[in-house]
C-alpha cells in the first residue's frame, strides 16, 4: 500500500473527527426508519446533489495528491474533475427535476383536472396516469411519478451528455485553468 500514502492525512483526520464525536447509541429501528424515509421522500434530483457534493468534497483532493503525475498535470486534472462534477451535477439535477415535474403534469387524476378543461387537454394531463394504481394512495402515486420521471430523464440524458455536459465541462475546465494561470498556479 505504499502508493496510497497520500491517503494517510485524510485517514488521520477522519479518525480524529470520529474520536471527537460524542458517544451515542444508535437504535436500529431509528436508523432503518431514517433510511426508509430518505428512500421514500428524496427524489433522484436530490440524490444527484448529494452525490455531487460528496464528489466535489473528495475527488479533487484525491487528484491533487496524485504523485504519479507532474504538478501541472495534477492541477489540470483537478480543474477537469471540478468541471465534470459541477456540469454533471447541475445538468443531472435540472433534467431529473424537469422530467419529474413533466410526469407529474401529465399524470393527473380525474379529481385534479379542471372541469372546464378541453378533452384534448384532459387526455394530455392523463398521458402517464397509471391505470392500475390507486390515486388515493398518495405515497405510491408520488413514488410512481418520481420513478417514471427518473426513467424518462435517463433517456433524455443519453443525448444531453453529449449536447450539454461535454461542452459545459470543456468550457468550465478552460475557465478554471485560465483562472489558475492568472493566479500563477499553472505556468
Amino acid at each position: 500500500m505504499a502508493g496510497l500514502n497520500f491517503l494517510n492525512p485524510i485517514r488521520n483526520s477522519v479518525k480524529s473527527m470520529y474520536n471527537r464525536l460524542p458517544s451515542m447509541e444508535l437504535k436500529k429501528d431509528k436508523v432503518i426508519d431514517s433510511v426508509a424515509y430518505i428512500g421514500r421522500k428524496w427524489t433522484s434530483p436530490q440524490q444527484r446533489v448529494v452525490m455531487g457534493v460528496t464528489a466535489i468534497a473528495m475527488q479533487p483532493v484525491i487528484d491533487a495528491h496524485n504523485k504519479s503525475v507532474d504538478e501541472k498535470t495534477r492541477k489540470v486534472s483537478v480543474a477537469r474533475t471540478i468541471a465534470k462534477i459541477v456540469a454533471g451535477t447541475a445538468t443531472g439535477y435540472a433534467i431529473r427535476y424537469a422530467c419529474i415535474k413533466g410526469i407529474a403534469a401529465t399524470s393527473k387524476t380525474l379529481a385534479d383536472i379542471p372541469k372546464n378543461a378541453s378533452p384534448m387537454k384532459k387526455k394530455f394531463m392523463q398521458l402517464f396516469t397509471p391505470k392500475n394504481l390507486d390515486p388515493a394512495n398518495k405515497d405510491a402515486f408520488a413514488q410512481y411519478r418520481n420513478a417514471m420521471g427518473t426513467i424518462v430523464s435517463l433517456f433524455v440524458m443519453m443525448f444531453t451528455n453529449f449536447a450539454i455536459d461535454a461542452p459545459l465541462t470543456k468550457f468550465l475546465t478552460n475557465k478554471i485553468i485560465k483562472y489558475q494561470q492568472e493566479k500563477g498556479e499553472i505556468k
